[in-house]
């Protein structure tokens, strides 16, 4: 069953409509990314489902259910903008915000020992807020989102500030996360962590759906009549069925023409005694579908 099930909802500010009857689920288990360009109604679609704002039309579920304030204490939110109080100690402020969401101050002074050692903070603790860089600021508001075990997180830009390092630290957490079941919701710019993280997506623009799926079935529906190969020995200069062979970081991208089929490429290869390590479709990456189909949405706008 879902955690998050939006059906039809609308919202309207003024003459601007920052959703338009737009439907999805969030199951859990799963890290769903919810994409778009700035201003295509991300972050009205997710106060709608915190309840800070109401849909003019439609309905949202969340967590079996219509919102309630004890739901709101099973919901982890982490802001773009930062949230956290600047003149007192980190830990005096994620243990103040954890006392908000219901944990008492052993049972939080505990976990957060924990979470600011996972994420090299616990040497920072006494330190004012406001003395600590964007990227340890960034780090503690994700403690702050984690610390009362919610079953349902919504992080908005996660990696925000966060250098390699630490990137691939909160990776880790969100994935495990996910696999202790919980759900997921994820706003970001950063393609390539969405295609590393995300199970399913969701792009938006203008406030509807525009893409929607798996990311695997998202790239194939996108993808090019093209193979990408490597193999242990080199490409014969003509192969039946390719009209054109390009050497790529030590692969080989080819082009079929209109007939031809990747079995039966994969096939001409073995025959000539071609040892390949790699044999797959060419598919474009997010980055790529996510420019060309908001360029092509506004082109049909502008036409």
């Amino acid at each position: 069953m879902p955690l998050i099930n939006v059906t039809n909802i609308t919202k309207q500010f003024g003459s601007t409509r920052a959703v338009d009857q737009l439907s999805f689920d969030v199951q859990p288990g799963e890290i769903f990314g919810l994409l778009g360009p700035n201003g295509a109604g991300k972050t009205t679609t997710i106060r709608m489902i915190l309840d800070i704002f109401q849909p003019d039309s439609g309905e949202i579920d969340v967590l079996n259910g219509p919102m309630t304030e004890e739901k709101k204490n099973r919901i982890g939110y982490l802001p773009e903008e930062r949230g956290l109080y600047q003149d007192i100690s980190l830990e005096r402020c994620l243990t103040y915000l954890a006392k908000l969401k219901g944990m008492d101050v052993s049972s939080a002074t505990k976990t957060l020992g924990d979470y600011l050692k996972q994420l090299d903070l616990y040497d920072h603790r006494h330190k004012k807020v406001k003395e600590l860089s964007k990227g340890m600021q960034q780090k503690a508001q994700l403690i702050t989102t984690l610390v009362h075990d919610p079953e349902l997180l919504i992080i908005d830009e996660p990696f925000s500030a966060l250098d390699p390092v630490n990137t691939e630290m909160v990776k880790e957490i969100l994935q495990m996360k996910r696999d202790e079941g919980k759900a997921i919701v994820m706003s970001t710019h950063q393609m390539n962590q969405v295609e590393e993280l995300c199970d399913r997506i969701l792009l938006i623009n203008h406030g509807r759906r525009v893409l929607y799926g798996t990311l695997s079935e998202i790239q194939r529906s996108f993808a090019e009549k093209d193979i990408i190969v490597s193999s242990l020995n080199t490409l014969p200069d003509a192969i039946a069925g390719v009209v054109k062979i390009d050497p790529i970081n030590g692969r080989y991208r080819l082009s079929l023409d209109e007939q031809a089929e990747p079995n039966q490429i994969l096939k001409t290869l073995i025959n000539q005694g071609i040892e390949l390590t790699t044999f797959e479709l060419a598919v474009p990456p997010l980055n790529q579908i996510f420019i060309k189909v908001v360029k092509e949405q506004r082109g049909e706008e502008n036409g």
